[in-house]
């Protein structure tokens, strides 16, 4: 670990640190390595397709769309090599929950995320990611 200052506004200061009182976090080190992590994380998921990463897709959906369960079928086997595993739940007769997990780079996953997204009955998609840290 290498340890180094930080000087901010005191009412920042005061910010943070109710924030990291409600979030349970022991301390501002472990505060500020979580939000850094989260930042190069988005950071990465903007700017630089070749990145690996990890995370979730997690989709709503109309399960009694034309062909739908086909589509997002067909679309997960594409994408098998990033695809690690699948949860499917039903939330209502006609809504299905479903998160993906991945690995991959970017670019395959917005990819991935771009043909979810376009298929007809999906109604929401959400993407959560983070960089796999050398």
């Amino acid at each position: 670990m290498i340890r180094f200052g930080v000087a901010m506004p005191e009412q920042l200061l005061e910010e943070f640190d109710s924030w990291l009182e409600s979030s349970g976090f022991a301390n501002r080190s472990l505060a500020l390595r979580h939000l850094v992590r989260q930042y190069i994380s988005a950071k990465s998921w903007e700017q630089d397709d070749k990145v690996s990463v990890c995370g979730t897709i997690t989709m709503l959906y109309d399960h009694h769309s034309n062909d739908l369960t086909a589509e997002l079928t067909a679309i997960q086997h594409d994408f098998g090599g990033q695809i690690i595993c699948t949860t499917h739940v039903h939330i209502t007769h006609e809504l299905c929950l479903e998160t993906i997990v991945v690995k991959g780079s970017v670019g395959q996953l917005k990819t991935l995320e771009e043909a979810l997204t376009a298929l007809k009955g999906i109604q929401s998609v959400n993407i959560a990611v983070f960089k796999l840290l050398d």
